[in-house]
């Protein structure tokens, strides 16, 4: 019974180690919204206006409505550092005397018997360093998917990238505010709220830099060892 169990967890262990990259797969989260055909009114011929071949001089061009496109500028640098150390030390001195005896202690040829002491030291000492910084900068193209009832943007899409046996790909989502768009329909990466920005790859190169199924399998949580 215990190596059929055993058997059971190395084959759910090898299952796991053995799933793909999550963030390699796609989803309609990272799709482009599809934006709502309105049909076109009916030309008139001869008329002045012609609502077909409308353009309007003042309009703002800045995204604004479903469908709409902003070029998000990556901006993300990010740095940490902690530092800890901690030092403890405690003594203790315990003596407890001898039994007397009508007034006097008990001896052995003249030396002290029957009484004792307790000594306790105790001494700890701990130090612990982290760091970690990340860099990530370029550009991605994004569509909105829905504006939200206080007029703010939910944006999304993707950028697929394909070099000689590799594919690399960049995912952004999140919310943006009208106001924090520039004139040439642009906006910084660390104003988007609600970010998440996934920068990934899959392909032969992808999988030469990623651990094997091997090793994966003994770094699982399900591994016996």
């Amino acid at each position: 019974m215990k190596r059929k169990s055993l058997t059971v967890l190395m084959l759910m262990a090898l299952l796991g180690a053995c799933a793909q990259n999550p963030a390699a797969k796609g989803g309609p989260q990272w799709e482009s919204a599809a934006v709502p055909v309105e049909p076109m009114p009916a030309a008139t011929a001869g008329a002045v206006y012609r609502p077909n071949y409308g353009m309007s001089l003042f309009l703002d061009r800045r995204a604004r409505q479903v469908g709409d496109i902003i070029t998000v500028t990556l901006q993300e640098k990010t740095d940490a550092s902690k530092s800890s150390s901690t030092a403890t030390a405690k003594e203790s001195n315990i003596a407890i005397p001898g039994v007397t005896v009508l007034g006097r202690g008990v001896t052995h040829e003249g030396v002290p018997i029957l009484t004792t002491g307790v000594n306790s030291d105790q001494d700890f000492s701990g130090q612990g360093t982290s760091s970690q910084s990340n860099s990530l900068t370029g550009s991605i193209t994004v569509t909105v998917s829905e504006v939200l009832a206080n007029g703010s943007l939910r944006v999304r899409g993707e950028k697929w990238v394909t070099i000689n046996q590799g594919e690399e790909f960049i995912r952004l989502q999140g919310i943006v505010r009208p106001e924090d768009i520039g004139a040439d329909n642009t906006l910084p990466s660390y104003k988007v709220a609600d970010a998440r920005i996934a920068y990934s790859g899959k392909g032969a190169l992808a999988d030469a830099n990623s651990m094997g199924w091997l090793g994966r399998l003994f770094q699982s949580v399900l591994s016996p060892f």
